[in-house]
């Protein structure tokens, strides 16, 4: 006989979503039709793995400022603008990245200003807020999630792959600027809310305290970005601005379909359900 399996194939968005039907025959047993276990498994893998690489699509991390779900924005300030129409972040955030020291994190760019070393220039300040962003605009960052135990999130990003030339315009104009840590994650002196240089640190241009492009972007998060050989139009690593159609959509799909859930520890409950399920009909036998 023949038993009609339908799987639900879920897409990056709730109206992508396709439908999968398949006829698999069945062979009359002692108690009835049971569906071949070895044909089962193999389809349900098929399914289980799509569904768990499009669990890592169009997502925002459980972070301070981000939304539950992305969506679009009626309107996003300056920089933040090009994910207006899929953002994870909203109008007020975006206006608040732009600023020198903003409620978001209450961090300041300027921290050698106060040393007697000149405030950010400009074409330095373009980046980070370019990089600010990304990180809190962005639904193409799924495959990168990590779980943290942060006190003020749940969840980072880890490895993002970046592209070469964005590595390389941020370095070439920073390099002049000053900081005096190599990592903004950790080990400020926090004063009144506000973060200042250690007491035995230095303050040093950008370019001596991060000797190539590499270590700028690896290093200045904590490894959140990994720098890449792939440039733009490769479809292998996410740039971190764009003007156009958004082209992150696509390096997102390539590394989730490479990696299917191994990059996210979120539950799957879906996937875990329909495993149930199934497992249950192939034990019981399907019935005609």
């Amino acid at each position: 006989m023949l038993i009609t399996i339908t799987f639900i194939l879920p897409g990056p968005t709730d109206s992508s979503a396709s439908v999968c039907s398949c006829l698999v025959e069945g062979h009359q047993g002692e108690t009835g039709a049971a569906m071949p276990q070895t044909k089962l498994v193999f389809l349900l893998a098929m399914w289980a793995s799509n569904a768990m690489a499009t669990e890592l699509l169009n997502i925002c991390m459980d972070a301070k400022h981000h939304k539950t779900k992305p969506g679009p924005e009626g309107l996003l300030y300056g920089q933040c603008e090009p994910w207006k129409d899929n953002a994870c972040c909203n109008a007020n955030t975006t206006e608040q990245a732009h600023e020198d020291q903003s409620y978001l994190y209450n961090f300041n760019w300027n921290h050698c200003w106060s040393l007697g070393q000149p405030k950010l220039s400009d074409k330095c300040k373009k980046h980070f807020v370019q990089d600010t962003c990304l990180y809190e605009c962005s639904p193409n960052l799924g495959p990168w999630i990590q779980k943290t135990d942060s006190s003020w999130r749940k969840e980072r990003i880890l490895n993002v792959p970046l592209c070469k030339s964005d590595c390389q315009s941020w370095w070439n104009d920073c390099r002049n600027d000053y900081t005096c840590k190599e990592n903004w994650h950790s080990g400020w002196e926090w004063i009144n809310g506000t973060n200042l240089c250690p007491p035995d640190s230095q303050c040093q241009m950008f370019g001596v305290i991060f000797p190539t492009p590499k270590d700028l972007c690896e290093r200045i998060w904590s490894s959140s970005y990994k720098y890449t050989e792939d440039d733009r139009g490769s479809d292998r690593c996410i740039q971190m601005w764009f003007t156009d159609e958004n082209p992150n959509v696509e390096v997102a799909r390539y590394y989730a379909s490479q990696m299917g859930n191994a990059g996210r520890d979120r539950p799957n409950i879906a996937v875990m359900l329909s495993l149930t399920l199934v497992a249950t009909l192939v034990h019981q036998g399907c019935a005609n």
